[in-house]
Order: structure tokens, then sequence, then C-alpha cells
């Protein structure tokens, strides 16, 4: 086998998302880097959107369930006055209005109201299926969409500049904003506009981090090629060393190993769950979590 032809280990990338790829053109492109059909995402991000995009190889795809659960940062831009289709820039505009009475201060009063435990309702061209079908789909169908809210928490969001555009009748407002998973900025975007009665929409959004993963170590899809190239691994974190940035970590010993690559339980150690287990090489076995007085795999990482 020629070092072109070899697999890539397993392991997590932190892509830096360009703007117009879909977060499964990334894993596309991936899948060639390392020439492995295994490859997912930790997390969708829009095709306007830019920036941490966590890519799991081989193995370590079934850490990703934890990955998507994490907390996000964004750095986005709402412009206030318009509302379009898609509560972001790639929509056509539905409605205008003049944003310019719209006082700064009127604007951090409301934004602040979006702070904590709150219900959004998703945009309506989102990826969430009715019935079936994606609740875009249907909207480019001509359908009327109507989606139920969802309980999300946004533990942070602060206001950068306030600046008029386009003549001073819209006003873009720069936000940064770390949420819980399921979180659309775009509709922060689209209820700040209906709370100041003026309409909004997204027109910038960049994702600064996932969980621990920041754009600081994000590497791009030119650079994945570059190392495929040169016969590099692509993976960025392997396998261990992506458990040890997701999770608590518990060593053990060769045969609480094999039990545990097996599906067995441990028993506790009174760490709180998941957490990663590692053999006497340093090696990841598995996930875990201690319930009904054992540790059991959630995730079982062994080879098979």
């Amino acid at each position: 086998m020629t070092g072109r032809e070899k697999t890539q280990p397993g392991g997590l990338i932190v892509v830096d998302k360009p703007a117009g790829m879909t977060s499964h053109d990334v894993v596309a492109r991936v899948r060639r880097a390392a020439r492995t059909r295994r490859v997912g995402h930790g997390g969708t991000l829009d095709p306007m959107a830019t920036g941490v995009l966590v890519i799991g190889v081989e193995r370590a795809t079934r850490m990703l369930t934890y990955v998507i659960g994490s907390t996000k940062t964004y750095l986005g831009t709402v412009r206030l006055g318009q509302t379009t289709i898609t509560d972001d820039a790639e929509g056509e505009v539905l409605t205008q209005a003049s944003a310019a009475a719209v006082t700064d201060e009127a604007i951090r009063d409301a934004l602040a109201r979006f702070v904590g435990e709150i219900d959004q309702v998703p945009s309506a061209v989102s990826a969430i299926k009715i019935k079936g079908v994606r609740s875009y789909a249907r909207v480019r169908g001509g359908e009327e969409v109507e989606l139920a809210p969802r309980r999300i928490t946004i533990s942070h969001l602060s206001v950068g500049d306030i600046r008029p555009v386009d003549g001073g009748v819209c006003r873009d407002v720069d936000i940064e904003v770390s949420c819980s998973s399921g979180t659309y900025i775009r509709a922060i975007a689209r209820d700040l506009g209906a709370a100041l009665g003026v309409g909004g929409h997204l027109t910038a959004l960049r994702r600064t981090a996932v969980g621990g993963f920041t754009l600081a170590e994000a590497v791009t899809i030119e650079d994945l090629f570059a190392r495929a190239e040169r016969d590099e691994p692509v993976v960025t974190l392997d396998l261990a060393a992506a458990a040890r940035r997701c999770f608590p970590g518990r060593e053990v010993d060769a045969t609480a190993a094999t039990t545990l690559g097996h599906g067995g339980p441990l028993p506790t150690a009174g760490i709180e769950g998941p957490y990663a287990v590692f053999g006497p090489g340093g090696e990841v076995v598995a996930i875990v979590s201690e319930r009904g007085g054992r540790a059991r795999p959630e995730v079982v990482l062994t080879p098979a």
C-alpha cells in the first residue's frame, strides 16, 4: 500500500468553515482528504456562516454526539429595518421599515431580555423535520410553516458596535452570543427586530467556539488537503487527545480495559459523567457514565 492510499487515523479536526459551503460539503471534503467514509460533524453551520466546525474521523465520529451538545459562541451582525424569508441575508427581503429612530439604549435593553432560559421559535427555513420533511423544503414548496418554540439557554449576550447603514434607514448591530445547542442566532435577529417594531435579520455569523474548541486551533480546508498531499495526518487531535479535551478522565489497568472494551461494567469511581476511561498505554477505551452502582459504557472506542 502506498502512502497516498493510507487511511488517516481517527480523531477530531477543528475546521474553520468558509462561507458558501454547507456542513455536509465540509464533511465531503474531509472524506477525500482523509480517504475514509467515516467522517461526521459536530453541529451544523448554515452556508452563510463561517467558523468552528468540529469534524470526527473514524472512531471519533462516536464522540460527536457529546460535541453537538456543547455550548457554542458566535459573533454576528443583526440588520434592523428589514425582514427576510430566511431571517438572514440569504433570503429575499419581505418587509422594510426605518430603524433610524431606534436608540442604542433601546437595542441594548431589548437584547438583555434574551439572556437566560427562554423559549425560542426556530427559523421556518431550518433543517428541523416536520413529518419527515425538512422545514426549509416545505417553505420553499410554498407551505406556511409554524414551528413550536424550544427551550434554549443564552448564557452570554453582549453588544458591540451599533452603526447606521443604507443611508441611515437601517442599523447594524454587532453581537457576541454564547448559547446552548439548538439556538438559532438568526431567530435572535428576527425577534430583536420584532421587539423593536422595525424587523431584523442576520447579515453575518461566525462561530468562534464549540465547547473548548476555538478558532485558535482551527485549520482551513486548504490546510487539510496540503497535509494530505504531504502524506501527513489531517487529524489534529488523535482519539485519546480528543477524549481528554472533551471529558474528565479515569485510568484503569489492562484487565479493566478489556472488560470495558467488551461492553462490560466497572466499579464506580465517583466521577460525574460522562467521562473517558483510558487503558494502561494511554489509549481511550470508552466513554462511560455511572448508574445503578456501576460504571457502564455509553460508547466503546476500542477497535472492533
